[in-house]
């Protein structure tokens, strides 16, 4: 029995010593944080956002978008942009018209 309990702690021994006693290396500082970007808007940005300021809301009653939130079917593309339901417009959305929509909310603050 003595050999048995000679023999487990000499097998033991040898982890102990090699185990580390070095100190974990320090955490790495958590980079700042980037300030957020001021909102900028464009004809990518989603329908509802746009709704959803004041300025970028002025600018689609301006341009003649600002209707679009009474069509019945707003439920279901609100979260799209208006560049995004282009295609679907049937061509009452055309390039010049979401030109001058990026233009006008490039100048929303």
């Amino acid at each position: 029995m003595k050999l048995v309990l000679t023999a487990a702690l000499l097998a033991c021994a040898p982890v102990a010593a090699l185990a580390q006693n070095a100190p974990a290396p320090a955490a790495a500082p958590a980079p700042a944080a980037a300030p957020a970007p001021a909102a900028k808007f464009s004809a990518d940005t989603p329908i509802e956002t746009l709704f959803a300021n004041e300025g970028a809301k002025a600018v689609l009653v301006a341009d003649g978008l600002g209707d679009i939130d009474k069509h019945p079917a707003y439920e279901q593309f609100k979260a799209m942009s208006f560049r995004a339901i282009q295609p679907f417009s049937e061509g009452k959305l055309t390039d010049e018209m979401l030109a001058k929509l990026d233009a006008d909310l490039a100048k929303v603050k």
